[in-house]
């Protein structure tokens, strides 16, 4: 069954099927979930239902980026609009919520990682709502080995002074 919805995930036809609507959207969820979940253990500004949120909306947007496309072609199957410039929209407005989860004070930058982690699903997302879900789970693998391994080794004693925190 796995195979059947990977085989169908690209598709010819003005209009993506339901049932690959919903699996682009679940794994984008599902995906955002895993990287979120990781910030929310760590008690970050934002956390499990932030990037699963950002994840969605950006699976949902490259879905209907594939759904306009039909609508925007000329008689010859030239395509009239760029959709690739709502990647772009996307990406800016992903970036605008990243940059309000990071926060300056005393000198001190938090929320940088968060903010990145964000930017990041998003991302992700565009990945579920194109298609290209093997590539969304090797970009949630591959934050995870950052955030989970790189992690362990920024929070050593040696690997930090008495005054730095953890500004992730």
């Amino acid at each position: 069954m796995f195979d059947l919805i990977l085989s169908e995930l690209s598709t010819d036809d003005t209009s993506v099927p339901s049932i690959i609507v919903a699996f682009r959207l679940t794994c984008a969820i599902l995906l955002g979930a895993i990287i979120g979940w990781e910030r929310e253990t760590n008690s970050r500004a934002a956390g499990l239902r932030t990037h699963m949120m950002v994840s969605l909306a950006a699976c949902l947007f490259a879905i209907i980026a594939l759904e306009l496309i039909g609508f925007g072609t000329e008689g010859d199957g030239r395509i009239k609009a760029d959709p690739i410039h709502l990647i772009g929209a996307i990406t800016s407005g992903v970036a605008f919520l990243a940059a309000g989860s990071i926060i300056v004070s005393g000198g001190k930058v938090r929320g940088l990682t968060t903010g990145a982690s964000m930017w990041l699903v998003g991302a992700i997302g565009l990945a579920c709502g194109t298609g290209r879900i093997v590539l969304a789970i090797q970009a949630t693998i591959m934050a995870l080995v950052v955030l989970f391994i790189i992690n362990q080794f920024a929070n050593r004693p040696e690997a930090k002074s008495d005054e730095e925190t953890n500004d992730t």
